[in-house]
């Protein structure tokens, strides 16, 4: 009986100016001994700034989930720049594009100004503008409704960032533990779940993955150096300066590809029978860690019966990648075993098996023996701090699983898309359909799929509030929308990291609120007191909140104030060989080849290749990432990032280009297999993408009006995502089984001037 599940719940910029350029060459020098020193100050001199007194605040960065620690510096109190801590192990001192971007969420003029209460029904953009006081007492009132009406579980928290975590608390202690990330089903999900049902615990974020030292890196559906995951990227930019091994396997030659030893451009939706021949290979001609696998893993002999057919002549048809090439990849795979390393992706959900495809390439991980051993995956080290006291939370009656009792048993988290699905009345009706949804910093017509079934959902609401810093599309239907203040302009919860060494950051206001935009920690204790939640609510203010908190361990707000960021002395060894114990939370004790926990639900122990459909005649697969410079649609407005990149592009094979008449740099329309159209897009005609797919960057095609430097430049792809693959293990949403084709005629989109 398998036991019960139980732990869920390269660019180096110095500066951007005001007008997005880089000032100068990131000059500064810090008085007074370190980074670390409250007096630092910048050398305006240097990068033609205007003359002052120059001064720092301490931020973490919140354009993406990596979280860096940096510096807000001032001169006479007006923005000038962003800059990373050098103590910090997310960011060595070096922002990213994006966070030295960060000053433009703070500058932007198209952000939300006051709260807004609807004025009209939902999806006309009609508001009226409100006062903080009658804001909060409208969504405390509503909320009081639906817990007395229909019970507190029928609310629903939809949040994205750092800041969520307070909303996470408020509705904890409303009653309700119906808190859900879209980072989970629609992204992240099938990979925490698939190294969990393997090794008994997550990959992480950031991920545990020992670049720096990896002398082979697999990147499978893996963009490197576009997402611009900070450390990890600058891990594998000194990998590949050290000579390290990269294959990378993509339909696309991407930036990591041009970096690559082997570039494998496999057909879409075929990766898994390419893990699968892998294997193979490395079970076969005897190239895995022997003694590894007998020591730490069950299974060994059920997987080699498992792909004893799975043979790279098996995998050549489907892959299109030639037997030869998988074989001498798996070999150079093996040669530098244990430092020889699968990356796990992040944005993993793609066909709907997208578990068992991720689970293939753990258990490849495993057969190198890479998991705790250098070059690998480390055991990370994360600072523990004392919770601020608070009663217990209230059990609720119901959660969202009662509207799904009987699927996606290996979820760990609240699935997004199934709340949007339990809050559409059905016959016969749920347990639990959802009254309620606070949605918190994410725009979810472009997260989550299928957008007209988004809109169904919010249609059926009682009350929909949205916390927000711009007027997303999200907010045009939210019944109260309550302006938040940018990152830089409040405090939040201390950062907790787990990497090699434990630390603690601060993020501190740099600035006063602009406008009539309040911080999150602040919006949520005011909900939690008209609610009659004080007891949950018992700090003042939030640098008591942080104080407390920090004196836990002998610190202090005013220490981390000054310095930003503090590194605690104690640690665990990161890996075997430096005393790490190896503790695997599975059925067995130990890493499993062939999972018990999926067995036992009804799933293949082992994973098992079956073909997914592929495109009708005239279309091609719509693929999607991200850009260096934007993450997701959070900053496709802001006004320096929107200088780097404007807009998207449709990245279409040459010969296909000719086919259909497309000239490079001209704007076509999309169609998917559905009917659905999408706003005008540039073409990118290019030979680093196959004939039979698409590529565009994901976050562009705005439609509110009110964000006026996004409004209509590009298009959505999440607009063309009509169709979906569930994963039947966890839920998530299968997104790469969409197919479109194009509208031009002689140069011209059709219906467009």
């Amino acid at each position: 009986m398998a036991k019960k599940i139980s732990r869920r719940e390269f660019i180096k910029i110095g500066g951007l100016g005001l007008g997005g350029l880089a000032l100068g060459g990131g000059l500064y020098r810090l008085f007074g001994g370190g980074v670390n020193a409250p007096a630092a100050a910048a050398i305006p001199g240097l990068t033609g700034a205007v003359d002052g007194a120059a001064t720092l605040s301490p931020t973490i960065c919140e354009l993406c989930f990596w979280q860096c620690a940096g510096w807000v510096h001032k001169i006479d109190g007006k923005p000038w720049k962003i800059t990373g801590n050098l103590e910090d192990p997310n960011c060595r001192g070096r922002l990213c594009p994006r966070g030295t971007g960060g000053l433009g969420a703070y500058l932007d003029e198209d952000r939300l100004r006051t709260p807004l209460i609807r004025a009209s029904q939902r999806g006309q953009q009609t508001f009226r503008e409100a006062t903080w006081e009658e804001a909060l007492d409208y969504t405390a009132e509503k909320l009081k409704k639906i817990a007395a009406e229909h019970g507190p579980e029928c609310v629903a928290l939809f949040s994205h960032g750092s800041g969520g975590g307070f909303f996470k608390h408020l509705l904890r202690a409303y009653g309700s533990n119906n808190v859900a990330a879209p980072s989970y089903a629609q992204c992240r999900g099938p990979r925490e779940d698939a190294y969990f049902f393997t090794f008994g615990e997550e990959v992480g974020s950031p991920e545990r993955l020992d670049l720096r030292n990896s002398k082979c890196i697999v990147l499978i559906g893996s963009h490197l150096g576009e997402n611009m995951h900070n450390s990890q990227v600058q891990e594998f930019a000194e990998a590949v300066g050290n000579g390290s091994v990269i294959i990378t396997v993509d339909p696309r030659y991407s930036v990591a590809a041009s970096k690559s030893k082997y570039w494998l451009p496999i057909r879409p939706a075929t990766d898994l029978a390419l893990l699968l021949a892998w294997i193979n290979v490395i079970i076969e001609e005897k190239l895995y860690d022997r003694e590894y696998v007998e020591k730490y893993t069950v299974g060994f002999e059920q997987l080699q019966a498992a792909v004893k057919n799975n043979t790279p002549e098996w995998a050549y048809p489907i892959t299109t990648i030639q037997p030869g090439l998988i074989r001498e990849t798996a070999r150079e795979m093996a040669r530098h075993k244990p430092a020889s390393l699968v990356h796990p992706g992040r944005h993993v959900t793609w066909y709907g098996d997208d578990t068992q495809r991720v689970r293939a390439g753990a258990i490849l991980n495993a057969l190198l023996g890479n998991w705790g051993r250098r070059g690998g995956f480390y055991y990370p080290n994360k600072a523990e701090l004392p919770e601020y006291p608070h009663p217990p939370y209230p059990e609720p009656k119901r959660t969202w699983r009662d509207a799904f009792p009987d699927l996606y048993p290996g979820a760990s988290l609240a699935l997004a898309s199934g709340i949007c699905d339990a809050t559409i009345p059905t016959t016969g009706g749920r347990d639990c359909s959802f009254k309620g949804w606070i949605v918190y910093g994410t725009n979810l017509l472009l997260t989550l799929p299928q957008p007209e079934k988004t809109i169904e959902a919010m249609q059926n609401l009682d009350l929909l509030v949205a916390i927000d810093l711009m007027p997303a599309e999200i907010t045009g239907w939210a019944d109260v929308v309550l302006p938040e203040c940018s990152y830089l302009e409040r405090y939040d919860d201390l950062r907790l990291t787990p990497e090699r060494v434990p630390t603690i950051a601060l993020r501190a206001p740099a600035f006063e609120p602009l406008y009539d935009s309040k911080p999150g920690w602040w919006i949520a204790r005011e909900l939690g007191l008209r609610l009659g939640l004080e007891a949950y609510f018992p700090w003042q203010n939030i640098e008591e909140y942080l104080d407390a908190r920090l004196k836990g361990i002998g610190s202090s707000l005013a220490e981390l104030k000054a310095k930003g960021l503090i590194t605690l002395n104690e640690r665990q060894p990161l890996y075997f060989e430096e005393g790490a114990e190896p503790e695997f939370d599975t059925p067995s004790g130990k890493i499993e080849l062939a999972s018990a926990d999926l067995a036992e639900m009804g799933f293949d122990a082992v994973p098992r290749y079956s073909a997914h459909e592929e495109p009708p005649e005239g279309f091609y697969r719509l693929l999607f990432g991200r850009a260096p410079t934007h993450t997701f649609a959070r900053t496709t407005n802001n006004p320096i990032l929107v200088e780097t990149m404007a807009e998207n592009e449709i990245w279409i094979n040459t010969k296909v280009a000719k086919i259909h008449g497309i000239r490079n740099g001209e704007y076509v329309v999309l169609v998917n297999q559905d009917g659905v159209k999408s706003n005008k897009i540039k073409a990118k005609v290019t030979e680093r993408i196959r004939h039979d797919c698409v590529y565009m960057v994901h976050g562009f095609g705005r439609t509110d009006k009110r964000l006026k430097r996004s409004y209509r430049r590009g298009a959505d792809d999440n607009q063309l995502i009509t169709r979906i693959k569930i994963d039947p293990i966890m839920g998530g949403t299968g997104m790469n089984v969409n197919f479109v084709t194009f509208l031009q005629e002689q140069g011209q989109v059709a219906g467009l001037p």
